[in-house]
């Protein structure tokens, strides 16, 4: 995985240039350059994790309580009826800058974006092992 420098760091430092929507100590919320949909936005932690499952839980809350704002802001300037938050992990997942992210991208009926959801059914042993499996990690 690569922990190189990301560029939001050097957005966060001021050194690129950014359409900035919100900042706090721990927070950054900027319009993405390459928005899916107008009033695509981003938003950071201000120390650089690569994926969410490094982040500890302050910083977490410190996004969390920010997002459902920043989202109905998002909302009322585009007059987007929904939106979509979302957060990849890891380049298999779509990650492509190497600093944990989130995407507030606003949606409206018929706006072509799409969203493939290809569901499968939960094998009743596959499940059972892996909940012994996942609360066996929630222990360690």
């Amino acid at each position: 995985m690569d922990r190189s420098p990301s560029i939001f760091l050097k957005i966060i430092a001021g050194e690129i240039p950014c359409w900035k929507l919100y900042e706090d100590a721990h927070v950054l919320a900027f319009l993405d350059i390459g928005p899916l949909s107008r009033g695509h936005c981003l938003v950071i932690p201000k120390q650089q994790y690569v994926t969410l499952d490094e982040m500890p839980p302050e910083e977490i809350a410190a996004i969390a309580r920010v997002l459902p704002r920043l989202a109905k802001a998002v909302m009322a300037a585009t007059g987007a009826t929904a939106y979509n938050v979302l957060q990849n992990n890891g380049a298999v997942a779509g990650q492509e800058v190497n600093h944990v992210h989130f995407h507030i991208i606003p949606r409206a009926e018929g706006d072509g974006l799409g969203y493939r959801w290809h569901p499968k059914k939960l094998d009743a042993e596959e499940a059972k092992t892996l909940q012994a499996n996942i609360a066996a990690a929630l222990e360690a």
